[in-house]
């Protein structure tokens, strides 16, 4: 999405906790050309996350667009489930993404330009999963968070989408696709026969950062190969 966003114009910071991968992140970013900076930043963290809005405004001017896709997964049976391990998932894909869009939002309805927030969730707020309680429940929870933003920020002209992403071959599920036979059962049940990859949803960011769109928000927009209406 970072990529996408580059090749329309944007200048991009990426706030992440490790400083190595934000540097790699960025490496790769400006080797496409692309004006990107980074933050080493844990967006669970409410005086980290502040830190790091102080810092991408003092380098960059302002924020237009912020896609809160901070997210991990701590799978486990559900009877062995640990308190820990639920408020370890919840603090980084639901407190963050708080966290993150309170920041960003203050930001855009300050400045009284309006903007555009994507919340991002994933096809699990739709179907169960086994041994995914804790992130299923924090995904549901994204589309919630994102549909009360979209209503309470339209009138500051701050539009707020959720974005659905079905099974795609990112470094987080690399171990799911390592089982080949779950790779088979997923890819059957996905219409397009086949996991997205990353470069799938550069125009799908773009699309939800245009400026223009200004009528469109509150949307659960979904990108899965047909998966949830199969």
């Amino acid at each position: 999405m970072a990529h996408g966003l580059g090749r329309a114009g944007a200048s991009v910071a990426i706030w992440s906790r490790t400083a190595s991968r934000n540097d790699a992140a960025v490496a790769d970013l400006r080797a496409a050309g692309i004006d990107a900076s980074s933050v080493a930043c844990d967006t669970a963290d409410e005086a980290g996350v502040e830190e790091a809005m102080a810092r991408t405004l003092e380098r960059h001017g302002k924020i237009d667009s912020l896609f809160a896709n901070a997210g991990i997964s701590d799978d486990a049976p559900f009877l062995d489930t640990s308190l820990e391990q639920w408020h370890h998932v919840m603090r980084t894909n639901l407190d963050g993404t708080f966290l993150c869009t309170r920041a960003v939002a203050r930001h855009m309805v300050e400045r009284g330009e309006g903007g555009s927030m994507v919340v991002v969730s994933s096809t699990i707020s739709r179907y169960g999963g086994v041994g995914m309680a804790a992130y299923g429940t924090s995904k549901s929870g994204l589309v919630g968070l994102g549909r009360t933003l979209a209503v309470e920020l339209a009138r500051h002209k701050v539009r707020v989408n959720i974005l659905i992403p079905g099974w795609t071959a990112t470094a987080m599920n690399d171990y799911l696709r390592e089982n080949e036979a779950f790779v088979r059962a997923t890819t059957a049940r996905t219409p397009a026969r086949r996991w997205a990859t990353p470069e799938e949803f550069h125009e799908v960011a773009t699309f939800l950062a245009e400026p223009s769109l200004t009528f469109h928000t509150g949307n659960e927009v979904i990108v899965d190969g047909g998966y949830t209406v199969y």
